[in-house]
């Protein structure tokens, strides 16, 4: 005797199959090392296929300094963003994206974090809630390389929040999710920058902008996600500022830095470095914008590249030496000469095996 197939149950198959089949689709999708805006939008498009959410945050980041350089926010987000990196690096607060990247668990709910208590969150109280907002699902996108980026699921404020399943669909995406961010800012450089003095942004304590000079008008037009028609900053500038708040009052983490790297649209690197205008009515930030220096810069260009801390360090030591890496079946060939560090030259053709 045959029993006939339930077909409640065959759905439940099928839909799990459907999300097996996304979750594949959008790993391959990180490793074809998609540029900038074109990586966004995939993994944005991913994840509303996934989940059921209301906004998406995601946010590249300097793996040495843990802090943004650059955003990408759906409404209600996008006029708030300021805040969110103001709340981040500026103020103490729980399920912090820096804490997530540094603990043993990369991916958490606010829910879970505050034990159900949203109110028990200022990031909650003072931004999210006003827009309607509930609970928050953030991840670290964490490679052996370090931390690339941060994301953030948001849905409307309910007494329903995230599930433990979410979480564990999440924590299956993180490290694919910062290999793109790291894939999306390792192109070739550029030394176009290199001539083009430094620049100011001035900022107020809150921050709004206080005064701007015209070479980091020039060098921010470089950096993806700023507009010269909108009154917002790259969320770069910001991150360099807050944390300096931090670092001031006290309230930072012990290893917290005011720099951060950022990859410009031209393939070059900028320094963004935050630091205190004393004597001003206000204690005004000041926000140094230059091209960075190839050398300082190495250790972040080969980790760009996939390369772990330990594969870095090598390769930085002595006069000149090889390293190869393996991404993607491709051979990435390092030469460091002089304690000098140009760009590395990624070789799709290698199959020369490590000597």
């Amino acid at each position: 005797m045959f029993l006939d197939a339930d077909p409640e149950e065959d759905g439940v198959v099928e839909a799990s199959r459907a999300v097996a089949r996304r979750v594949d689709d959008l790993v391959r999708r990180c490793s074809s090392g998609l540029r900038g805006a074109a990586f966004q939008a995939e993994v944005v498009r991913a994840i509303h296929a996934l989940l059921p959410v209301d906004a998406v945050f995601l946010a590249t980041a300097d793996p040495g300094t843990l802090l943004f350089t650059g955003t990408f926010a759906e409404d209600p987000l996008v006029d708030v963003a300021d805040q969110f990196v103001h709340n981040e690096f500026g103020h103490d607060d729980v399920n912090k994206f820096q804490s997530l990247a540094t603990g043993a668990r990369h991916v958490a709910t606010l829910d879970t974090a505050t034990r159900g208590d949203r109110h028990a969150s200022a990031r909650y109280r003072d931004i999210m809630a006003p827009l309607g907002l509930g609970d928050e699902l953030r991840a670290a996108l964490v490679t052996p390389s370090g931390c690339w980026g941060y994301l953030c699921l948001h849905r409307a404020d309910s007494p329903y929040g995230f599930s433990s399943a979410d979480v564990r669909l999440i924590e299956r995406l993180t490290a694919s999710l910062g290999t793109g961010c790291r894939l999306s800012l390792a192109a070739q450089g550029t030394d176009e920058m290199a001539a083009v003095a430094r620049g100011v942004v001035v900022l107020h304590p809150d921050p709004t902008l206080a005064a701007i000079t015209g070479e980091a008008e020039r060098l921010l037009a470089d950096i993806a996600d700023y507009s010269s028609s909108s009154p917002r900053l790259p969320a770069a500038v910001y991150a360099a500022a807050s944390s300096l708040q931090s670092i001031d009052h006290g309230t930072a983490r012990p290893d917290a830095s005011q720099t951060l790297r950022v990859r410009t649209k031209s393939g070059g690197w900028l320094l963004v470095h935050g630091t205190s205008l004393h004597g001003t009515a206000d204690d005004q930030i000041a926000v140094i914008i230059e091209p960075a220096h190839p050398g300082s810069n190495a250790p972040l260009i080969l980790s760009s590249l996939g390369l772990t801390g330990r594969e870095s360090e090598i390769a930085l030591r002595g006069t000149a030496r090889h390293v190869y890496q393996s991404d993607r079946g491709t051979t990435a060939l390092v030469c460091v000469h002089s304690q000098r560090s140009s760009e590395v030259d990624l070789r799709q053709d290698w199959r020369t095996k490590p000597p």
